[in-house]
């Protein structure tokens, strides 16, 4: 689905955090500039008519396998202009919270043609693991957003960020 400048694709996110308070990302890249890489929440698009709960939910079992039982309260809203694939793209991800004990996939793996040719891993990451990443993080903030859940100082309301 193409974007335009000013409306801008909405997607669903989680922050998901193992029974260790590790947190997945996936590494991906530009399939069309492959030295720009980057690690994220797993997540996407919303198809017609859903909800950015519901694509969160769909999009971590298609790119993971997991299944998430329920989510927990929306941490952020990250607004985001990015070039991928040889186009600009204007972006609003919905990212909630969500938690599970067992990390192992339920089902199969329904990646897109997209996420085909742009990942590169998966892996869960600790907090002071996260900390010592100098790749780039989606969002920068990554890191220190993730300390403030752990320590229980993160807003009560959702955040909105941008870059």
């Amino acid at each position: 689905m193409s974007t335009t400048a000013t409306t801008p694709r909405l997607g669903g996110r989680v922050l998901l955090l193992d029974a260790d308070d590790r947190v997945l990302l996936v590494h991906a890249c530009d399939p069309h500039d492959r030295g720009h890489h980057w690690w994220e929440l797993p997540g996407g698009g919303l198809d017609e008519g859903e909800k950015p709960e519901d694509a969160a939910l769909r999009e971590v079992a298609e790119e993971t396998g997991i299944i998430i039982p329920s989510l927990g309260r929306k941490l952020w809203i990250r607004e985001s202009r990015f070039h991928y694939k040889g186009r600009d793209h204007h972006r609003e991800d919905h990212v909630f919270l969500g938690r599970i004990t067992d990390t192992a996939p339920k089902v199969a793996l329904k990646p897109t043609e997209n996420e085909k040719a742009g990942l590169i891993e998966r892996r869960w990451w600790s907090a002071a693991e996260l900390r010592q990443c100098t790749d780039k993080l989606l969002p920068a903030r990554l890191s220190a957003l993730l300390d403030d859940l752990l320590a229980g100082v993160f807003s009560a309301t959702p955040l909105r960020l941008s870059d």
